[in-house]
């Protein structure tokens, strides 16, 4: 691959780091420092109603579910970039073919071929 199109997927990269760290921020804010109290707007400790809990407790199961994948997102994204400087950017860690132009353009932190990422995925269901 060449330095330019290196330099185009790094500063890619970086904006995406950037957009993921203020998003994780903003749920460190909004869920995993807040209390169930302060979490459910209630003067007591718990809901009032049980389904009030239950809608509590999935919002807050949802929020740190988007949390983990977009940490492992910030996890993809360096590794990513770790391939850039080792010179193995934009080639498919099990084939070792390129990595498709559109793929990097839509996911720039693809480890994987398409056709690679689909057996893969295919063989894991």
């Amino acid at each position: 691959m060449k330095k330019k199109e290196l330099e185009h997927y790094r500063k890619r990269l970086e904006e995406e780091l950037v957009a993921l760290s203020r998003a994780i921020g903003r749920l460190e804010k909004s869920v995993l420092q807040r209390s169930q109290r302060e979490a459910s707007g209630d003067l007591s400790a718990y809901s009032i109603h049980m389904a009030d809990l239950g809608t509590d407790a999935m919002e807050r199961e949802k929020d740190l579910l988007l949390a983990s994948t977009e940490g492992r997102a910030v996890l993809q994204i360096r590794e990513a970039m770790q391939r850039i400087e080792d010179g193995t950017y934009g080639v498919c860690e099990i084939c070792g073919k390129p990595i498709g132009e559109k793929r990097l353009e839509m996911i720039p932190y693809a480890p994987l071929c398409a056709r690679c990422q689909m057996k893969t995925e295919r063989e894991q269901s």
